[in-house]
């Protein structure tokens, strides 16, 4: 073949010709494409007609189905053949089967991870390891594409997926054990873009940062990890997560940062000048620091709790509701004060508290935000509630009473 070509499976299906991204028309074919997927995935194996008939037209009644399956490996082979000469002969045919094979100048991303995988598992010299997990993490751009045609896809792509994950753990020891925590980082994020919804990595990207004196960093990287938990997910962070919180809370008061460390992290954190949002776990630590401060002061703060919609309501579905109390958690945080905290306790349900305010004060906060909610939603008709209370030493007002709502 003159040229060198490239098929990308992962994350999705493109085709590089001496490394430019060209059209590929047999993307725009799903029996196509789930042909050739099949093909590769079993690379080294001839897979019978008959196989491929089940795979390929499941569920269809074909008249003709040898003569069906003739015509789409004619047609792939063309459209193969229109990217680059001779690319269709990697499609070969069988006596009654057919098989993958291709020349040196025709790689694939799928064979190349798998022979990596295999290759990491034997490999035990911690520098080749290293060299292993890095070129794996290049190539893997995502999970496995799925053409939606083949019953094992899915299984392949879940595979790939684990397979993967267990390559970048590795990875992210040998890095410790060098104490390479900005590669670490960097390693993090990357897999992140993969599955962000892992706990290990969002944890070890937390750990990074914590030796790289950069604890408000990990701070507000737990604080995204728990939402889009709970965003995406409707939970709240995994014990796992909430143990790191509370570890790295206390490792806050006993790390020797030096003086610099400590004049940075409180520059960075003094630049935020809108309300704090957090998750509830945070929430709460915050409220527990503040009533001990009210108690020995022997002042006040309010805690106000807003509600879209009723109780009873089951006239939103999820993508509205989403977007409709991100969009009042948006309107709280650019509103508020500096100092005002906020967090998303419940699907239809944020509470706050409100620092140094007096009753009527807060009333008026609260009155100010159900104005600015239906000027950013004028048509809507969903009922905006909002409480006010009390909290400080000398009120019986608890965040049990809340939860107990």
């Amino acid at each position: 073949m003159e040229h060198s070509v490239r098929i990308q499976l992962m994350g999705n299906y493109l085709i590089f010709i001496d490394e430019q991204r060209i059209e590929n028309p047999v993307a725009k074919s799903r029996k196509g494409s789930a042909l050739m997927a099949f093909l590769i995935l079993h690379r080294g194996y001839q897979v019978p007609n008959q196989r491929l008939l089940r795979e390929l037209w499941s569920g269809n009644a074909v008249t003709n189905p040898e003569n069906a399956l003739k015509t789409l490996v004619s047609r792939t082979r063309g459209m193969l053949n229109q990217m680059a000469d001779g690319l269709g002969a990697c499609i070969v045919s069988d006596r009654g089967a057919y098989h993958w094979q291709a020349d040196e100048a025709v790689k694939v991303d799928v064979l190349e991870l798998m022979d990596l995988f295999d290759t990491l598992e034997k490999e035990k010299d911690t520098a080749k390891r290293r060299a292993l997990c890095k070129q794996l993490m290049s190539l893997y751009k995502g999970d496995l594409y799925q053409t939606g045609n083949l019953e094992e896809e899915a299984a392949y792509a879940e595979r790939m997926h684990r397979q993967y994950l267990d390559a970048v753990y590795s990875y992210i020891d040998i890095l410790r054990d060098e104490e390479a925590y900005n590669e670490i980082s960097a390693v993090c994020r990357t897999a992140l873009e993969v599955d962000n919804f892992d706990d290990k990595l969002h944890i070890e990207l937390m750990k990074a940062m914590v030796q790289l004196n950069r604890v408000s960093d990990a701070m507000a990287q737990y604080r995204h990890a728990a939402d889009i938990t709970y965003r995406y997910l409707g939970a709240g962070p995994s014990e796992s997560m909430q143990e790191f919180y509370r570890q790295l809370n206390r490792s806050r008061r006993s790390l020797k940062f030096n003086l610099d460390a400590i004049r940075n992290e409180l520059r960075q954190s003094g630049k935020e000048q809108r309300a704090f949002v957090c998750d509830y776990t945070m929430f709460k630590e915050i409220y527990n620091l503040e009533m001990r401060n009210l108690e020995r002061l022997g002042t006040t703060m309010f805690l106000g709790v807003i509600m879209i919609g009723d109780a009873d309501d089951s006239q939103m579905d999820y993508i509205k509701q989403d977007n409709i109390m991100s969009g009042l958690i948006e309107i709280l945080r650019a509103n508020l004060r500096k100092g005002d905290i906020i967090t998303h306790f419940a699907p239809t349900i944020v509470a706050l508290l409100l620092p140094t305010v007096n009753y009527d004060t807060g009333s008026m906060v609260m009155e100010r935000i159900r104005q600015l909610f239906y000027k950013r939603y004028p048509n809507s008709n969903i009922p905006f509630h909002h409480r006010l209370g009390m909290l400080g030493a000398d009120t019986s007002h608890d965040l049990a009473d809340i939860e107990d709502t």
